[in-house]
């Protein structure tokens, strides 16, 4: 398990909230998390963004 899906599971509230208010475009069915697919929420969040993968994660990261 790598430390961003540890992230994500642990604080994935926190970190849901901050997205919604730096991309107000993001809706809930974007930021649907389930436990196993979290590179097909890290697409989905990209596709709504038009942010990298790698930035995505960077931002989860500073905010979790």
């Amino acid at each position: 398990m790598s430390a961003f899906t540890d992230k994500v599971r642990g604080n994935w509230n926190v970190v849901k909230g901050k997205l919604k208010k730096e991309y107000a475009d993001l809706t809930d069915n974007d930021l649907m998390y389930e436990e196993g697919k979290e590179d097909e929420l890290l697409g989905r969040i990209q596709r709504r963004t038009g942010q990298t993968k790698e930035d995505i994660q960077d931002f989860i990261d500073r905010n979790s």
